[in-house]
């Protein structure tokens, strides 16, 4: 069981961890440009909305293509992404890291019957079409099929913290908004639900613990914290950097590609945001509006007076929640990053050109 999780784990990690330089490079740009960031710049800022949508998807769909059937399964992999980015409207990491494997294992399957059938003189022409052809046919199937599921799965994830926020059973919202986070459904959860919910409550009370749901940075903080203490290679090099561009820039989506890339530290997450959450609920914690960005120094701007240690006493043992657990989980089960393999297909040994 170990080593399935490990090898699977190995899998995803060597599509993500080869981009996490890109994702550092847009946490940079948005922390700083956006209009609430460092050095607020409107022009430059115009550049993070299409990093994230278009940019960094494409990148983990054209690796893991690369993956199953080198640079031409990475060329089929980002064009079969860009269907599931423009069916959606939302950033797609999970979208690329399904497209790109899969649409590359089409593609060679293809190939192993057309080219023992290719005639001399007609490689070249042939596998280019085909893989245009195939990259049509994918690229429009994932652009049809992708709109209606994630509008469904935004929809029950919506429903669900509904539920629980209703039952009274606010600690347990994290079991539905840490995944919807990391799948970039965050924004329908906290405008569609979370953020009405607060609003009537502040108006009535001066404060609203709805607003602490989403937005809290203490988990990911541990998180990040753990593969810095306990993980290895490019995800322990990179997380001290990822921390201070979420913790202080409030850019949490920098961390979401280190549970994409080790599934199993999702549940680091929910110990942080079950443990914070817990300790919000018995302080009758809350904010006066939603912190945005996410950042330790935005919350502060919203904490209603007086109530300091309530707030900051969450994040903190959030943070401390999702250390520990991170750090188990890794020693457990560590990622096991796959080497980058070398071209499978060189320039001599393409069909037609060799």
């Amino acid at each position: 069981m170990k080593e399935r999780v490990q090898q699977w784990g190995g899998f995803l990690a060597s599509m993500v961890v080869p981009n996490i330089g890109a994702f550092i490079a847009w946490g940079l740009i948005t922390a700083l440009f956006i209009a609430t960031g460092w050095l607020p710049n409107e022009r430059f800022a115009q550049l993070v909305g299409p990093m994230i949508s278009y940019l960094l998807p494409i990148l983990i769909g054209y690796t893991g293509g690369k993956i199953v059937y080198g640079h031409r399964g990475g060329v089929i992999g980002a064009v079969a992404t860009m269907g599931v980015i423009v069916g959606t409207g939302i950033p797609q990491f999970l979208g690329g890291m399904i497209m790109g494997p899969l649409s590359a294992w089409i593609l060679k399957k293809i190939d192993e019957v057309l080219q023992p059938r290719i005639p001399i003189g007609f490689e070249l022409l042939i596998n280019n079409f085909s893989l245009g052809i195939t990259g049509v046919i994918l690229t429009l199937l994932g652009m049809i099929a992708m709109g209606p599921a994630v509008e469904a799965a935004s929809n029950a994830l919506g429903a669900g913290v509904q539920a629980l926020v209703n039952a009274r059973l606010l600690p347990l919202a994290d079991l539905i908004v840490e995944p919807a986070k990391v799948l970039f459904l965050n924004n329908a959860l906290n405008l569609g639900v979370l953020a009405p919910l607060g609003a009537a409550a502040a108006a009535e009370k001066g404060r609203a613990i709805h607003f602490l749901l989403e937005t809290n940075p203490g988990p990911g903080l541990g998180m990040l914290l753990a593969y810095w203490a306990v993980g290895k290679g490019m995800l322990k090099d990179t997380a001290p950097g990822a921390a201070i561009i979420h913790f202080l820039g409030g850019i949490h989506e920098i961390y979401f590609p280190y549970v994409l890339a080790h599934p199993i530290m999702i549940l680091a997450m929910y110990a942080g945001g079950i443990v914070a959450d817990t300790w919000f609920v018995l302080f009758d914690a809350g904010l006066v509006a939603t912190p945005s960005p996410g950042s330790i120094f935005a919350y502060l701007a919203v904490i209603p007076r007086g109530f300091h240690f309530q707030v900051l006493g969450g994040v903190f043992l959030g943070a401390v929640a999702s250390f520990l657990v991170g750090s188990l989980i890794l020693r457990r089960f560590p990622v096991k990053e796959e080497e980058e393999e070398a071209e499978e297909e060189e320039m001599a040994s393409i069909p037609g050109l060799a």
